[in-house]
């Protein structure tokens, strides 16, 4: 929505440079040497057979462009899908392309990341994440 007001002013929005992965307040994580995993991008379409379907824990990172703390966890969502990439299914879901399943599951605010197991929800983090509680989120839940 952000988006088409910058549209309708003829502007658009730049978003910064994301950062490092962060494990608390000023700590930046390990940054792995090679380029792994990333996070797959899904729409409202392939939602239910990439991750309601999915015999793995399912992390979903609700975001939006415009959302500068979406753009800071950005990182920490990377490292996951890297991280855990034959454990678990890391995805990030565009909440203005893509407005029905936030809806579905009340998105109130961005990010936030929905933890699926059995294409059910099991947990939910709003805001921006730490690493580590991500890190021990998805270990707790991937048993």
């Amino acid at each position: 929505m952000f988006n088409k007001i910058l549209q309708t002013l003829g502007l658009r929005h730049k978003p910064a440079a994301a950062p490092l992965p962060m494990n608390g307040p000023g700590e930046a994580a390990p940054v792995k040497a090679s380029a792994g995993a990333k996070p797959i991008h899904v729409s409202d379409a392939e939602f239910k057979a990439t991750i309601l379907d999915s015999d793995k824990l399912a992390v979903v990172d609700f975001w939006a462009d415009w959302c500068g703390p979406c753009h800071r966890m950005a990182p920490n969502i990377d490292y996951l899908a890297e991280d855990f990439a034959d454990r678990i299914v890391v995805a990030k879901l565009d909440v203005d392309a893509n407005p029905q399943t936030p809806g579905q599951y009340k998105i109130m605010g961005i990010p936030t990341v929905i933890f699926f197991k059995n294409g059910k929800e099991v947990d939910r983090m709003v805001g921006v994440s730490s690493l580590d509680k991500l890190t021990k989120k998805v270990e707790a839940l991937g048993k």
